[in-house]
């Protein structure tokens, strides 16, 4: 199981959210290149980067930085945040973002969709970020009617090979995460599923292991020392 450090950039500055609410913030660093060399160093294997200000505007907002940490790190970085165009996937590509991360852009445009996977493939994968099951757009702020399996079986069929899970009411709780809805999604969709939100503890990392998901999102817990990245990546080998 992968654990995945995140990166959320607000403003060109590293910050954590609570429970997606962008009113409430915590500013933990000032430069997030330096954040993410410091994952890096502690042993990540992959990080993960949200442009939070993108998300909310529906175009990149902290490109800068973004580049920064594709042009510093030797780790692959998966993207999210504001990527609603094939041409911002084709340019965040280049820029050496292993993978790009689809969230409004899956509910709001299948053929997008459809047209990303079959340009960019594995190099493309969806997050879904779901308030009591239904799933959330526009960074969070917009609620559908769209059900989370739904969803993922819509999008199966358009090619996505992989998912991001989120629960939006756990994430920077330091709560835990939602068990119960991660393991629907495995069982239900049977491809990689990336767990995120609520991840506070050692014992939530074994037991999303047992679940069968491919990784773990860690963000606050990281920064509140919570959680200790290699004690979390020794748990997960």
């Amino acid at each position: 199981m992968d654990i995945i450090p995140a990166v959320d950039i607000k403003d060109s500055k590293c910050v954590r959210l609570y429970q997606g609410d962008y009113g409430m913030e915590t500013v933990f660093s000032d430069d997030p290149v330096a954040m993410a060399l410091k994952w890096q160093s502690l042993g990540a294997t992959r990080l993960h980067i949200v442009d939070l200000d993108g998300a909310a505007a529906g175009k990149p907002g902290n490109l800068k930085a973004i580049t920064g940490i594709a042009n510093t790190v030797v780790v692959p970085i998966q993207v999210g945040g504001g990527i609603r165009q094939l041409e911002t996937m084709e340019n965040l590509l280049k820029l050496g973002v292993e993978r790009v991360i689809l969230g409004t852009a899956a509910v709001e445009n299948p053929d997008l969709v459809r047209q990303a996977c079959r340009r960019f493939g594995q190099a493309v994968a969806v997050s879904i970020d779901a308030r009591e099951g239904k799933a959330s757009t526009h960074g969070w702020q917009q609620e559908t009617e769209v059900g989370v399996l739904d969803l993922a079986r819509s999008l199966i069929k358009l090619g996505v090979k992989r998912f991001i899970f989120t629960d939006i009411s756990r994430d920077g709780t330091l709560t835990e995460p939602n068990f119960s809805a991660i393991l629907e999604l495995v069982d239900a969709i049977r491809c990689p599923v990336i767990a995120s939100g609520g991840v506070s503890s050692i014992s939530h990392l074994k037991v999303l292991k047992k679940l069968g998901v491919e990784g773990a999102i860690i963000g606050k817990a990281l920064y509140t020392n919570d959680i200790n990245l290699k004690e979390a990546l020794e748990t997960a080998n």
